[in-house]
């Protein structure tokens, strides 16, 4: 594998791990006089996890068989 593909995976996943964190504290602070509050915060934190790294990937693939913004591109459809 390149050094760039690797540097884009890793990139993508500490950043998801990052604005996970960041939807984890936002529910807990929602739910915060709740006494499960922490229960729920995570319940959130984990499906928003997987939920948006397939909608991330999804994305990426339909830019990917775009062309928009492009002046000439030649490349395989995969």
């Amino acid at each position: 594998m390149e050094e760039s593909k690797k540097r884009h995976i890793v990139k993508t996943i500490t950043w998801r791990c990052i604005a996970t964190l960041t939807t984890f504290l936002l529910a807990l602070l929602f739910f915060r006089d709740d006494t499960e509050a922490v229960e729920k915060a995570t319940g959130v934190a984990v499906a928003e996890f997987f939920i948006k790294m397939l909608l991330y990937y999804l994305h990426e693939r339909a830019w990917y068989n775009s062309n928009f913004g492009l002046n000439d591109r030649k490349r395989k459809r995969s």
